[in-house]
């Protein structure tokens, strides 16, 4: 990651502004007032187990960028009906019948575009806070995270190109099409993309603002980074300028298989919070199973996010609805190899640190030499019996 805090900041500064843009004239300043969605009941919200005294009475979970469906198993926790707070970027209530409340931040803006695990060791409140494989990688020599669940058992991360332009079926076709492939400098993906040879070097572009504008500007004659959940429906739909299909391969499908969103705690304080994960975690693997069977609650939770958080990317109901969709079509939310959602799969976590390693080092980043799977996730709290 570049060095790692850079990644962060270039990704919320150019999101945030390009996700404005898109938005158009209906963008107007965030609120300082906390409003309440609608009261809607959520089935993994009716958690009856008690967790008053053996957890925070107050569960922060830090996440890493704004309100979408990629995140949803946190806002699920939550429910439909919890308390949005603009100005500290907060939705929060209690969690069913626990005894406690969870409060989950927004991330880019409102932490500076801290990396999470920095985040982490910088505030002594956050009890969860959502890091991905690379990331726990990056950051481990300094800011050691441990992660106990994945509601995301695939990263949404695409390359998108216009059909209309380009025949791709596989990564190989990426590099012969010889188009330039836009994306936000130091993404240690695009590492492993150029050395696969999936990318060129000289198709490379770091020039990303987080927006369809230079790809719409060039006529489709581009490639760039996206998620399938998002920029592949809100282009045709929601990009006027655009407004046609476009194609993408998922990050995933070329070998680069991080898990994006580990429920992690900060690794000294693991053990601590062992009695308390015990409970929480199944809670975790059941709000994402829950958001997924019934998605429109936590849905309409999210587009009420955003009409109070005005700053953040464009949200709406249809894209909400497709992106659930992609993820259970992609296995992007999935059981993954087994019957369990939620767990890891500790020789792909092998994997993708043995992937991660010698790009780190190429950009004398340090991870040391004994780092393993174990030092960054576990299965220690994942109820097996919980799936899709």
């Amino acid at each position: 990651m570049r060095p790692h805090r850079f990644r962060f900041v270039a990704l919320g500064v150019v999101a945030a502004a390009g996700l404005l843009a898109a938005c158009g004239s209906s963008s107007k300043s965030a609120s300082t007032s906390a409003t309440t969605a609608a009261p809607t009941s959520t089935s993994a919200a009716a958690a009856s187990t008690s967790l008053k005294g053996i957890c925070p009475a107050n569960i922060v979970i830090q996440t890493d960028w704004f309100a979408t469906p990629e995140r949803a198993a946190a806002y699920q926790l939550v429910g439909a009906n919890g308390t949005v707070d603009a100005k500290k970027g907060t939705y929060s209530g209690p969690l069913g019948d626990t005894g406690v409340t969870v409060e989950v931040r927004l991330g880019g803006p409102y932490i500076g575009f801290t990396p999470i695990p920095q985040q982490m060791y910088t505030d002594d409140s956050i009890y969860l806070g959502l890091v991905a494989t690379d990331d726990a990688v990056g950051g481990f020599a300094k800011f050691p995270t441990t992660a106990v669940v994945a509601p995301l058992d695939i990263n949404p991360q695409i390359i998108l190109w216009d059909p209309a332009h380009y025949t791709v079926n596989t990564w190989a076709d990426v590099a012969k099409s010889k188009a330039k492939v836009v994306y936000l400098e130091g993404l240690p993906f695009m590492d492993y993309l150029v050395s696969k040879g999936y990318v060129t070097k000289d198709q490379l572009d770091s020039s990303f603002d987080g927006t369809p504008s230079r790809f719409v500007a060039s006529g489709g004659k581009l490639m760039q980074q996206g998620y399938a959940s998002n920029e592949p429906f809100r282009w045709e739909h929601d990009v006027p300028e655009w407004n046609k299909p476009v194609k993408y391969l998922l990050v995933n499908d070329s070998g680069y298989s991080i898990y994006p969103q580990g429920y992690a705690v900060r690794s000294d304080k693991l053990q601590a919070s062992s009695a308390c994960l015990k409970k929480l975690v199944p809670m975790i693997q059941q709000a994402q199973v829950d958001y997924v069977k019934n998605p429109q609650p936590v849905n309409d939770a999210l587009v009420k996010i955003a009409a109070t958080i005005k700053q953040g990317p464009p949200i709406t109901a249809d894209a909400n609805a497709d992106a659930v969709k992609t993820m259970v079509d992609l296995k992007i939310v999935s059981n993954g190899p087994n019957s369990t959602l939620g767990d890891f799969d500790m020789d792909r976590i092998t994997s993708t640190i043995g992937v991660l390693k010698p790009i780190f080092a190429a950009r004398n980043q340090k991870v040391p030499d004994t780092i393993s799977a174990k030092d960054i996730v576990t299965n220690d709290y994942i109820d097996t019996s919980i799936h899709l």
